[in-house]
Parts: C-alpha cells; sequence; structure tokens
C-alpha cells in the first residue's frame, strides 16, 4: 500500500486523541496545527503503508459523534529519507490488505453505478461500436468497443455492495446494470429488425457458441477487475477483460432476437448470463478475500450474510446454467 497523508479535520479538543492512534498505529509523522477562528483544527498524519485502514477506522470510531468533521486523503509521491518498517511489522505479513483503502474504493465503486447521462451515452457508443465490428468482423473495431467497458462499473459495484452489505448500493448496480443491459439489448434488436441482411459473421456467430471456455474468460475478468480496484492497477486493460464477456454477447442476443432467431437468441443470451455471474461470483471472492468489509462490527455482521447468501446464490445460478451449456453441446 502506498504512504498517504491523512489531514483530519474537526473541532479542537481532540487532538490528543488523534495523535494517541497515530502512535498506536506507528504513524511516519503526526503534526497538529493551532485551532482556527472557528474553533476548527487540523491534524495531519503521514500513515505507515501497512497501517492505513486500521488507523482511518479508529478515526472515524473516535469522531463518530461529532458533526462537521472530516478526513482528507493526500497521495504522497515519495518520503526522504525512506521509511523504517514498522515495528512489529512481520506479525502481519499473512493479513490480506488492499492498495486503496475501503472508503476510496466505495466513493470510485459508487460513481460506476450510477445511470447518469455518461453511462448511457456509453452504453450507446459501446453498443453501436460493437455492432459494426461484429457484423464486420473487424477485431479491432470490437476491442474499440470493448475499451469503453461502460458495464465493468455497475458489475463491480454489485458485487463490492455484496460484500459491504450495503443494500442501497446492491440496488443502484443492480437498476444500472438493467438499464445498460436494456439499452444495449433494445439497440441490437432494433438493428436487427430494420437490417434486410442476415448477418452470420464468425465473430457474430462465436458469440452463439457455448463453451467452457468462456465460463473459465469470465472467470478471470471478474476476478482481475476486482483485483485492479484494490491494487491500483489501470482498469484500462480489465475493462477489455470485462468487456470481451460481456458487450459482444449483449450485441448478438439484442440482433438475434431482433432479426427473429430464437434458437442463437437463446445461446447468446445464456452466454451473456453466464458472463454476467462468473463476473459478479468471482469479484466477491476477492472482495472476500482482499478483507473488503465494513468498519463496525454490527455491520460486519450484515455484510457477512450478504456475502453468503449472495456467493450461494451467484454458485446455484452457475451451476443452472452450466447444466445448460451441457444441454446445447449435446
Amino acid at each position: 500500500m502506498p504512504i498517504r497523508l491523512f489531514e483530519v479535520v474537526a473541532k479542537s479538543g481532540h487532538a490528543d486523541t488523534l495523535q494517541a492512534i497515530a502512535d498506536q498505529f506507528h504513524a511516519l509523522d503526526c503534526r497538529i496545527a493551532p485551532p482556527d477562528e472557528a474553533g476548527n483544527q487540523s491534524v495531519r498524519i503521514l500513515a505507515h503503508p501497512d497501517n492505513q485502514q486500521d488507523l482511518v477506522d479508529h478515526v472515524q470510531k473516535a469522531l463518530g459523534a461529532e458533526p462537521g468533521w472530516r478526513i482528507i486523503i493526500l497521495p504522497v509521491e515519495a518520503v526522504i529519507p525512506d521509511p523504517e518498517p514498522k515495528p512489529g511489522g512481520t506479525d502481519d505479513k499473512n493479513k490480506p490488505s488492499t492498495a486503496t483503502l475501503r472508503e476510496q474504493l466505495y466513493v470510485e465503486i459508487s460513481r460506476g453505478a450510477r445511470a447518469d447521462r455518461t453511462f448511457i451515452w456509453l452504453v450507446v457508443l459501446s453498443t453501436i461500436v460493437a455492432a459494426i465490428g461484429l457484423f464486420n468482423d473487424n477485431v479491432a473495431v470490437i476491442i474499440a468497443a470493448m475499451v469503453i467497458a461502460p458495464l465493468l462499473g455497475p458489475n463491480l459495484a454489485l458485487a463490492f455492495g455484496s460484500a459491504l452489505g450495503d443494500r442501497d448500493l446492491i440496488f443502484q448496480a443492480a437498476r444500472t446494470n438493467a438499464i445498460g443491459l436494456g439499452l444495449a439489448i433494445g439497440g441490437s434488436a432494433l438493428a436487427g429488425l430494420l437490417m434486410q441482411k442476415t448477418y452470420a459473421g464468425p465473430e457474430l456467430m462465436a458469440r452463439t457458441e457455448l463453451g467452457f471456455d468462456s465460463v473459465i474468460l469470465a472467470l478471470a475478468a471478474g476476478a482481475a477487475g476486482a483485483i485492479s480496484l484494490t491494487t491500483n492497477v489501470s482498469s484500462a486493460v480489465v475493462g477489455v477483460m470485462v468487456a470481451v464477456a460481456l458487450m459482444p454477447p449483449t450485441v448478438t442476443f439484442g440482433y438475434m432476437l431482433g432479426s427473429s432467431r430464437p434458437g442463437l437468441a437463446i445461446a447468446a443470451g445464456t452466454l451473456l448470463a453466464v458472463n454476467i455471474v462468473c463476473i459478479n461470483l468471482t469479484a466477491q471472492i476477492v472482495f472476500f478475500i482482499r478483507g473488503i468489509r465494513p468498519r463496525a462490527w454490527y455491520e460486519q455482521r450484515d455484510a457477512k450474510q450478504s456475502t453468503y447468501v449472495s456467493m450461494i446464490v451467484w454458485t446455484v445460478l452457475l451451476i443452472v446454467l452450466l447444466g445448460a451449456i451441457t444441454q446445447f453441446r449435446h
């Protein structure tokens, strides 16, 4: 985890508590500014990489009942001289951790779960580009549609919401996912209805072929998407991976519906369903392994129940869909 600078702004009188928290978690530095005219005081804590999430959790617990406080998280490019290893740091070497704080993850992921104008436009543009690439067997154009990757956000948000037991985020992500899929399927179906030519190129027909290799791809895509968020890896390549599993079969499903080819539509729809299930299942497993959970103990209890229930649901759905794939292959 990179070094970060935390600026805690609260009413004066909390400086000693914040200093004690900084000492408890071996902060590299802690500077307390004098109170301003409004009675607010700023405490800047240069947090040790190994203890940042615990430090933030304890600060929130200490200031939770105080109105008007905030924590400002600032990136740190470098510290000179290099920080010393944390005292007793070897005790936590097997503790799962992320390179991104839970609060940062929540802000970033919740943005991807919004069905705003930007999301809608990205879905429309991605659908158009993917359809052109599929109809013309142009792999480069299909990849261009994948780079847009509008469906990456809501699917990861759905898994993240389940990991935190956040019902509001779960419902918002599910709603956004449904809107995105509905737009892509509807637009593709309209294209299939209006076009007189019946397309059956290899790239399009490949999305109607059900195989276990597609399941492995979707499982890898979901895991890669979650890992990219929790380790600060660029999501561009990951977006392409997830789009491989989502946008092309979505467009194929809609087009086959619109062009009145129900058999191929069922195959493409089954592939799409398998991919959605796999992406959410593996993303949730990664969040669980990485230790993504709420701060408060009572929230952790609800999150644990939410995680187990959703994992069971996704697993059962995957088993059912794998059975359907087996039937299609025979």
